[in-house]
């Protein structure tokens, strides 16, 4: 499904989950509210375009997109290929991943494929940026920043087009065959979320270590 290191234990994810829940379904009881896409990405709460929860939902996952591409704006080729250890990915592998990651939760929540079985396209052109690691390594490098971007910009805007073409209904429905346990369409895309912020870390990480890099002023 991903590597190992990205998902949650049941408990943990849960936890989590169900924080961000509760304050959504308090902003679903207010629509008035809502605020467009394109308004301040420091909103967090209902979107015009979407259903009250879909749309806080997409307001935290445009908050963490905004905050990842930040972490990467202006990284050359050199940047992106830069290989910290024989056991690390690079830069440019990770965002490759996160495109990945929202197309295999597409695939799942809204053309019903299960994990098991995952049509060839996907494994042929997301397959080796799911699984990182080793074939990653050898496999992705060479693009500049752009090629990523378009790529996570690309998935993003099908995941988007396909929230607005459900309502919260959908996004509470549980899926009882999922790997950690009972799981709505919420906590999947949450946990979409989620994993972008564990990515980002590990791309910040990654970046203070590229040789020649600038001390940050955090």
């Amino acid at each position: 499904m991903f590597p190992a290191e990205c998902a949650p234990t049941r408990r943990h994810f849960l936890m989590k989950a169900a924080a961000f829940t509760t304050a959504a379904s308090g902003l679903a009881l207010v629509p008035e509210l809502a605020v467009s896409e394109e308004s301040d990405v420091n909103i967090i709460g209902p979107k015009k375009g979407y259903s009250p929860q879909i749309g806080t939902l997409v307001s935290m996952m445009t908050w963490m997109r905004k905050v990842m591409l930040m972490s990467v704006k202006g990284m050359s080729r050199k940047d992106l290929d830069y290989l910290f250890d024989a056991n690390s990915n690079t830069i440019g592998s990770l965002l490759m991943h996160l495109a990945a990651t929202d197309r295999i939760y597409q695939l799942n929540t809204f053309e019903a494929n299960t994990l098991k079985e995952l049509p060839a396209s996907y494994k042929e052109k997301w397959g080796v940026a799911m699984e990182l690691g080793e074939p990653a390594r050898k496999q992705i490098k060479g693009h500049d920043l752009d090629y990523y971007l378009n790529l996570l910009g690309e998935t993003r805007e099908q995941t988007l087009a396909e929230f607005r073409k459900r309502d919260d209904d959908w996004l509470l429905t549980v899926d009882k065959t999922w790997g950690w346990g009972p799981t709505n369409n919420y906590c999947k895309w949450f946990h979409v979320c989620e994993h972008e912020s564990n990515h980002n870390g590990q791309i910040k990480f990654l970046k203070k270590r590229i040789p020649g890099a600038k001390p940050d002023s955090e």
